[in-house]
């Protein structure tokens, strides 16, 4: 299967900002961990991340025109106010995608308890640490299969 996993803004900060938070593992050693998955299970999958709003759309249209099948991501900021990343993950209804958060967004600060993204998305993922990417990857395979 064909999955793409993008990351939005600081999350390439993973390891350095707020580690109470966002653990001690850095960027590399999530990508490393999906990759090393990717490996056992058979699947292609990309990792993509980008400071850039504009880009991360780019991003997410390109999976519709190239074969992507299922869409893991984690729009870091971006969850609670970016329509336009909103508009760009429902427009490619093909492709199951699950929203990731490494922290219990619920439970942190006020304007961080509403993703504005996830209703584009199939399922959510929340506070599981870096597990949940993995997490991820398998739903989308499982929803996959269900929709056979």
């Amino acid at each position: 299967m064909k999955i793409l996993v993008i990351n939005g803004p600081n999350l390439n900060f993973l390891g350095i900002r707020e580690r109470e938070i966002y653990g001690e593992d850095n960027y590399d050693s999530l990508i490393a961990r999906i990759r090393h998955k990717a490996e056992e299970d058979g699947d292609e999958v990309i990792c993509f991340q980008s400071n850039h709003e504009g880009a991360i759309i780019d991003r997410i249209q390109e999976a519709y025109f190239d074969g992507t099948e299922g869409i893991v991501i984690n729009p870091g900021a971006y969850t609670h106010y970016s329509y336009a990343i909103h508009d760009a993950l429902k427009s490619v209804a093909q492709i199951i995608k699950v929203e990731i958060h490494i922290s219990d967004i619920a439970s942190r600060e006020e304007f961080r308890h509403h993703s504005v993204t996830a209703p584009a998305c199939d399922a959510q993922i929340v506070g599981h640490g870096l597990q949940g990417y993995l997490e991820a990857i398998d739903l989308i395979k499982d929803l996959k299969n269900k929709t056979e």
